[in-house]
């Protein structure tokens, strides 16, 4: 193991990253180290920087390890060497602020330098931040549900985004129970329309597998069924990339599935230590993501179809966002009920 006064040179795409404390333990139930992370992102570099490429990307830093206190960090780093670009972005409060932009592999390893393990790039690229390339659709296992059953919901998913539209969506697992599915999108729409479309998604889905599938936003209405977070669509709200590493105590990643891969392979099976050695067989499975992007026209519709003929307008908003045109009451059904008033 390398002591932790050393200092190591990685390599990638013709750039030397300097890698200080490599012997840092980030993950202590396993042992793994900080050099163990760079090497896992250095292995997959070609993955995770398809993934990430001219994104506005958070970074969730870890410093000190998953048993250590950790950080979103927003805004593009001090210090933060000129080959890596950013790009303006504005957040619902209307604060707004350079994020850093990866364009090369190195970018993936500097960001390791300084503890990041998860990367949340927002589906948008830095040459337009306002229109989404991506369509996120994120199957969330509340309590009483698992893996298995996210992946149930995947399968009926990829029927729904195929029907309306002809849309392909490339799943993944979210490293922890989930699994999220991202359709590559025209783009041509704001994040309110692309958030509308996400909202119909998760409505059909309803229609479809009402014992297994939720879209309610208040906790207490969605039992042990699946919750598609429509809201993780929303203007800053990012998901996971790609190749990630998550913290939790065996460093697994969010791994890039085929359809054929849904329901057979397993969260667990995709580590830092398991999935180099995929990546070297198979390589991106992904690759092909961007080379056909897909119209949202047919969402929407079906949106505008719920909204005329079933009453299905807006749904409610994170609480850190502005009251918007057409949202409903943020206050969960329980209190509303607390406060009604009494008859006369």
């Amino acid at each position: 193991m390398a002591r932790m006064a050393e200092v190591v040179e990685l390599e990638a795409g013709g750039r030397s990253v300097r890698l200080s404390s490599p012997g840092k333990v980030f993950f202590p139930e396993h042992g793994y180290t900080k050099l163990d992370v760079a090497r896992y992102y250095q292995a997959v570099a070609p993955g995770v920087l398809r993934a990430l490429r001219e994104r506005p990307t958070t970074l969730q830093r870890y410093p000190d390890g998953i048993t250590g206190e950790w950080f979103y960090q927003k805004r593009a780093p001090k210090g933060m060497p000129d080959w890596i670009p950013t790009a303006h972005i504005t957040f619902p409060s209307g604060r707004s602020a350079d994020e850093m932009c990866p364009t090369e592999e190195a970018a993936v390893l500097w960001a390791a330098q300084y503890g990041t393990l998860t990367f949340h790039p927002w589906p948008v690229r830095r040459d337009d931040v306002d229109h989404p390339d991506e369509l996120r659709i994120d199957l969330d296992p509340q309590p009483g549900t698992d893996y298995d059953d996210a992946a149930r919901a995947a399968h009926e998913l990829r029927a729904v985004l195929e029907e309306f539209g002809g849309l392909r969506g490339w799943p993944k697992t979210s490293g922890g129970r989930g699994i999220h599915v991202f359709v590559p999108i025209e783009p041509r729409w704001t994040f309110t329309q692309v958030r509308r479309a996400a909202i119909a998604v998760g409505r059909e889905m309803e229609r479809r597998m009402p014992e297994r599938v939720t879209i309610k936003w208040w906790k207490e209405e969605r039992g042990e069924r699946i919750f598609i977070d429509y809201n993780q669509t929303a203007r800053d709200r990012t998901i996971a990339s790609a190749y990630s590493v998550r913290p939790r105590p065996n460093a697994p990643v969010s791994a890039p599935l085929t359809w054929d891969e849904v329901g057979v392979a397993h969260p667990r099976d995709f580590d830092i230590t398991t999935m180099p050695a995929r990546f070297a067989e198979l390589g991106d499975v992904h690759a092909g993501m961007d080379d056909t992007r897909y119209s949202l026209d047919a969402l929407l519709e079906l949106a505008t179809k719920d909204e005329h003929d079933h009453g299905l307008g807006d749904l409610p908003y994170p609480p850190e966002y502005p009251k918007m045109p057409g949202e409903p009451s943020r206050v969960q059904p329980s209190r509303a009920r607390k406060k009604a008033p009494g008859p006369d």
